[in-house]
């Protein structure tokens, strides 16, 4: 194991939520919408109720490797969670944001895209 992939998942999921978003915030960017309508859609987008449903797209598309790194993130403890998600949800969305992260850490931007790509986003 890389030394990158030894990274706390707290830290990969850190740093993955803001990738996520910037790599969807991309996307969006491109469309030319009003300012608003941006922010609105980016925000719905990187929800973690979004996200546990972004997972359920991409999860059988992930090499072992990737869904290791995703439970390691999913099964983290933590003691608060967004209003608007259920507590499942914001595991699958924090394991999410852990994998973002560790792809990101590792230079794995095409993997990225390519994930990304198949939401249909």
């Amino acid at each position: 194991m890389k030394e990158n992939t030894k990274l706390s998942p707290f830290n990969l999921a850190f740093l993955g939520d803001a990738v996520y978003s910037l790599f969807v915030r991309e996307k969006l960017a491109k469309t030319n919408l009003p300012i608003k309508e941006l922010n609105e859609k980016a925000n719905a987008i990187v929800s973690a109720v979004s996200q546990a449903k972004t997972f359920e797209i991409i999860k059988n598309l992930l090499t072992k490797e990737e869904t290791e790194i995703f439970k390691r993130g999913r099964n983290i403890h933590t003691h608060s969670r967004p209003k608007s998600a259920t507590v499942a949800e914001y595991h699958i969305a924090t394991g999410f944001e852990t994998l973002m992260g560790y792809l990101y850490i590792e230079g794995k931007i095409d993997r990225i895209k390519e994930l990304i790509d198949k939401t249909g986003i």
